[in-house]
């Protein structure tokens, strides 16, 4: 049975920054998206402007046009090669935005440094046709934003797709994906992402790529295998937000994470001192299943979770599920550490594979990002 969609994001887009969910907070239903209505009267804060432009390598984007560009993508395709800046004034940009992997070394700022005021926001979905008429977009395609490029780092912005099932009950491609990051070295400080099903893509471009991601102190809410990918992904102090489904009538709503880490990859996701809350009723959230995917069978994902507190939304009996039969999640690698929290309680000790402090040594943000150090930077 179909009932009416819950309060839409997509109304919110023009809210004030007070009416959304703050970085680390949530309302009872899904985060705003949007902005402050009237444009700013510093609209890059301390970060300079066209006249006195910060470094030669730094490009100012507001859509109120009192910038250098009007919109990401034409600020991004200015940007060619290494080490540009891109400063973002507060606004809503509805667009979608790709950067290629030859624009290494790329920083994005949100000039406020609140992530409410600053969204880059479309509504694709994977079930949604391409322009030639040759199929649908697919997961990948359905991104918001896409990160192709080595050395990205991002801070203080909102990542969106505001493609809501409600609007398309019929269709079967639902994925709808804010951001898809595939480049090594790829950092986001104080950002938050939002969707319902496969928000945060942290992925890498090919199968031998072991791409390093941090992300420090975001925000990241959804339904359906909401962070996923085969990224060596460090999630340090962000907080995980579960989101009600209107559309269903029973558990589970869905999974917070689906890895897929290649199976020689030493190093899947960490996600240490988080937090995962929920909207939704009492133990209707699963914390996550493997995704061994049909184009690497030989997949063995990884999960850390370890001093992250987590709420009633996570059912503690049976924490984790199948994507598919043949892959168990027992045969993965899933492990807890010192989790709190009612999701976090161990009723049933074989459903909660637990690390020994020995090897919870291993896991930690350095043995996992090696000779980056993303949470030494200051920019």
């Amino acid at each position: 049975m179909h009932r009416s969609a819950a309060p839409s994001r997509r109304g919110f887009l023009l809210a004030t920054a007070g009416a959304g969910a703050a970085l680390g907070l949530a309302t009872a239903g899904p985060a705003a998206a949007g902005t402050r209505p009237r444009p700013h009267p510093r609209p890059f804060g301390r970060y300079g402007s066209p006249a006195a432009r910060r470094t030669p390598k730094t490009l100012y984007v507001d859509p109120h046009g009192r910038g250098d560009f009007t919109s990401v993508q034409a600020a991004v395709d200015a940007a060619e090669g290494d080490g540009w800046t891109l400063v973002l004034a507060p606004g809503t940009y509805r667009e979608t935005v790709s950067v290629d992997a030859d624009r290494t070394g790329a920083t994005w700022i949100g000039a406020s440094g609140d992530p409410r005021d600053t969204v880059i926001v479309y509504d694709n979905a994977a079930g949604t046709p391409k322009p030639d008429g040759s199929g649908t977009l697919g997961t990948s395609g359905s991104a918001t934003t896409t990160v192709r490029a080595d050395g990205f780092t991002a801070r203080g912005i909102t990542f969106a797709n505001d493609w809501l099932r409600a609007d398309r009950p019929d269709w079967t491609g639902t994925q709808a994906v804010a951001i898809k990051v595939m480049g090594d070295r790829s950092a986001f400080h104080d950002c938050r992402f939002l969707g319902h099903q496969d928000t945060l893509y942290a992925d890498t471009r090919d199968l031998g790529l072991f791409a390093r991601q941090y992300y420090a102190r975001c925000y990241v809410e959804g339904d359906v295998d909401f962070v996923f990918g085969r990224a060596s992904a460090v999630y340090e102090d962000c907080h995980f937000r579960t989101l009600v489904r209107p559309d269903l009538d029973a558990a589970p709503y869905g999974f917070v994470f689906a890895p897929s880490t290649a199976g020689a990859n030493p190093r899947g996701y960490l996600v240490v001192r988080g937090r995962v809350s929920s909207a939704a009723p009492d133990g209707y959230y699963k914390l996550a299943r493997p995704w061994v995917p049909s184009s690497d069978t030989t997949a063995r994902p990884m999960l850390t979770v370890r001093e992250t507190h987590l709420g009633a939304g996570i059912d503690a009996v049976a924490p984790y599920a199948n994507m598919r039969d043949a892959h168990p999640w027992q045969d993965q690698r899933f492990r807890e550490y010192r989790n709190t929290g009612p999701g976090a309680a161990t009723t049933v000790p074989e459903n909660r594979p637990q690390l020994t402090p020995a090897e919870a040594a291993a896991h930690t943000r350095e043995a996992y990002l090696g000779d980056w150090r993303p949470y030494e930077r200051r920019r």
